[in-house]
C-alpha cells in the first residue's frame, strides 16, 4: 500500500486545505468509458450553447490558488495552477483534449468543479507519497518530456515520493513516470482545495462523480480525504 500525507509546514501554511483521494484498482483502460464520454461532451456542449462557462481567475475557486501560489514564490500568469490551465484551453478551444478514458475522466471532473485534479499510477510510485516544500535538490522529470531533469525551486510546494517528484507547483504539471496510461490498472486520483469550509461540499460531491465514472470500469473504488487533521492515509 501507499501513504499519501500532507507535511506538517504546509498544513501549517495551508489550514483549510483537503484532499480527496479516489483510488481504482484493476482499471481497464482500453475499454469504451461511454459515462465519460456522455459528461465530456455534455459539458462541452454547455460551453457552446452558453449555459456554463469555466472558472477563471476572478472566480474565487481559482483565485485561492494564485494566492497559494505566489505564498511559494510561483507567479501563477505564468505557471497557471492546473485548473486554471486546463479552463482556459477549454475556453479558447471549446473542447478539453482526449488523453485516454482515466485522464478524461478526472479532466472533466476538475474543470466542471473548478478543483485541481491529477493522477498516479501506483506500480510506478516509490514508497510513500508527500505534499511538502521542495529543498532545491529533488529531481523532477516533466510529462511527456522523459529526457528533461528540473530542480524544484527551494519553498516550491511539491508532491514526492521517496525517488523524485511527481508534480511541481503543488499541482501545475505532473511527473512522466507516474503518468496515467490505457495500461495503468493500480491508479490514485486526487481532487484539491484550500478552502474547505467554503468548498468543501464541492469537494466531496467532485470526488462522488469520479468515482462514479470509474465504478464501471475498475474492480475496486475508493475516496480516503486528506487534511491538517488528518494528514495521512493508506490507499
Amino acid at each position: 500500500m501507499t501513504t499519501f500525507r500532507i507535511s506538517p509546514a504546509v498544513a501549517d501554511a495551508f489550514p483549510d486545505t483537503l484532499i480527496a483521494v479516489v483510488t481504482a484498482t484493476g482499471l481497464r483502460g482500453h475499454q469504451p468509458w461511454p459515462a465519460t464520454t456522455t459528461a465530456l461532451e455534455d459539458l462541452e456542449q454547455q460551453l457552446a450553447n452558453g449555459t456554463w462557462v469555466p472558472a477563471d481567475e476572478a472566480d474565487p475557486r481559482i483565485e485561492t490558488w494564485h494566492t497559494a501560489y505566489r505564498s511559494f514564490g510561483t507567479n501563477p500568469r505564468r505557471i497557471r495552477p492546473s485548473v486554471d490551465a486546463l479552463g482556459r484551453r477549454m475556453a479558447k478551444k471549446g473542447s478539453l483534449p482526449r488523453i485516454n478514458p482515466a485522464v478524461d475522466s478526472y479532466n472533466t471532473v476538475s474543470v466542471r468543479h473548478a478543483l485541481p485534479a491529477g493522477a498516479f499510477d501506483l506500480d510506478h510510485v516509490t514508497g510513500d507519497v508527500e505534499i511538502r516544500h521542495a529543498d532545491g535538490t529533488e529531481t523532477f522529470t516533466p510529462l511527456g518530456e522523459p529526457d528533461i531533469v528540473e530542480h524544484p525551486k527551494p519553498g516550491e510546494i511539491i508532491y514526492t515520493d521517496t525517488a523524485d517528484v511527481l508534480t511541481r507547483h503543488w499541482n501545475h504539471r505532473d511527473a512522466h513516470r507516474t503518468r496515467v496510461t490505457e495500461d495503468s490498472t493500480r491508479v490514485a486520483f486526487v481532487l484539491e482545495t484550500l478552502a474547505a469550509v467554503r468548498d468543501g461540499h464541492r469537494l466531496t460531491t467532485a470526488a462522488g462523480e469520479l468515482r462514479d465514472l470509474l465504478t464501471a470500469h475498475a474492480t475496486e473504488s475508493t475516496v480516503h480525504y486528506l487534511s491538517p487533521e488528518h494528514p495521512q492515509v493508506r490507499v
